[in-house]
């Protein structure tokens, strides 16, 4: 079952994976996502998801390699289909994007990321 969307779109509690690096990383992706909802037409707004997504992907995978995770491949390629989509978006984002984006961060944390909690030590 779909998570549900937090409004005021922020991170919170509920979406700590107890790494504090990535915890960290979740917080920028929530805020850039919150930043291009709220400038839509701004196509700087709508980059800061892109470069967010791919730095925080790239430290996510680069800590998954070194602690031998073992859905490191499936969680690659969930990672490279978002990062495709987001990267062929165009300001201005209508608001079908918008909620996919929300939606999608929301469900990942919580249904795929979650999957390593305790796992990257």
């Amino acid at each position: 079952m779909p998570e549900t969307i937090p409004e005021p779109y922020v991170w919170d509690e509920s979406f700590k994976v107890f790494y504090d690096q990535l915890d960290e990383e979740h917080k920028g992706l929530f805020k850039a996502v919150f930043n291009m909802a709220e400038d839509k037409a701004s196509e700087k707004a709508l980059q800061a998801p892109v470069d967010v997504t791919e730095k925080h992907f790239s430290a996510e995978e680069e800590l998954m390699t070194k602690k031998k995770y073992e859905n490191l491949d499936s969680h690659k390629k969930i990672h490279a289909e978002f990062v495709t989509k987001i990267k062929g978006l165009k300001a201005r984002v209508d608001d079908a994007t918008v909620t996919f984006a929300k939606d999608w961060l929301v469900n990942h944390i919580k249904g795929v990321d979650f999957k390593y909690k305790g796992k990257l030590d």
